[in-house]
């Protein structure tokens, strides 16, 4: 899968240093990946899910999420947040007209 944008997690993980190894690792794996649809993603993931028109994927043990755009015809993901699982239950990036 194509990753945009790598630049979101880098300035993520320059807010929450501890997010970083988490976020690496969820970067090296998706990178790789070629999946087709969510039940590939859970295979990998167990505990992505859609969410409107996103992908949420729990990080570090549920304490970060991040809410990509998977598209599977184009094998590119577009992450559009990560959040604190504090500020994912706000639920403000539902207000995202893509959502």
């Amino acid at each position: 899968m194509r990753i945009i944008s790598r630049k979101i997690l880098r300035e993520f993980c320059q807010r929450q240093a501890n997010s970083r190894t988490a976020l690496e690792q969820w970067y090296k794996i998706a990178s790789k990946a070629q999946w087709r649809n969510l039940i590939e993603v859970q295979q990998t993931y167990s505990t992505a899910e859609a969410v409107g028109n996103f992908t949420v994927f729990n990080i570090k043990g549920n304490n970060y999420r991040l809410i990509a755009d998977v598209i599977y015809a184009r094998q590119t993901i577009y992450i559009k947040y990560i959040l604190t699982h504090a500020d994912y239950d706000k639920g403000d990036w539902k207000n995202d007209p893509y959502f």
